[in-house]
């Protein structure tokens, strides 16, 4: 119940800054819907599988960390809509694309995962935690749009 009036606070919140155009509130409103709707999902029980994996930092203990291609994110920190990798966290090397960044002074970014077992997870992160990706990239699974 808790997250499903997140959800719509959220909601309200995209609608007015789309009444002002606000690009950066409507991102961030968004993000919020996403992240509420995922816990929401996840708190019901909803998704279709259990994933038991706590962290997956410890795949990579002993990899260096440069086998990790990514932009130093203090250089060239990740904006919205930038395709991302995870380079810290329970979530190291998982990528995805950065849906919204808090203005709130937390230094966080809204994060949603590329798909896994037919879901894609949305997370908070630090910033530093989200660096871009490097090389060509496949595109966001959400921007292909299948042809019968």
């Amino acid at each position: 119940r808790y997250e499903v009036g997140r959800f719509f606070a959220s909601l309200e919140r995209l609608r007015q800054a789309t009444s002002r155009t606000s690009l950066d509130e409507a991102y961030v409103a968004y993000s919020d819907m996403s992240l509420h709707f995922d816990r929401y999902l996840r708190v019901g029980g909803l998704y279709t599988f259990y994933d038991d994996t706590v962290s997956l930092e410890p795949y990579y203990k002993g990899i260096a960390d440069n086998a990790l291609v990514y932009v130093d994110p203090k250089k060239d920190p990740a904006l919205v809509r930038d395709l991302v990798v995870l380079r810290e966290g329970p979530d190291k090397g998982r990528t995805g694309i950065v849906i919204g960044i808090y203005p709130d002074g937390s230094n966080t970014c809204a994060v949603k995962l590329d798909r896994s077992k037919g879901i894609r997870e949305i997370r908070v992160v630090p910033r530093s935690w989200a660096a871009k990706r490097l090389g060509e990239q496949d595109p966001d699974d959400v921007f292909l749009i299948p042809r019968s």
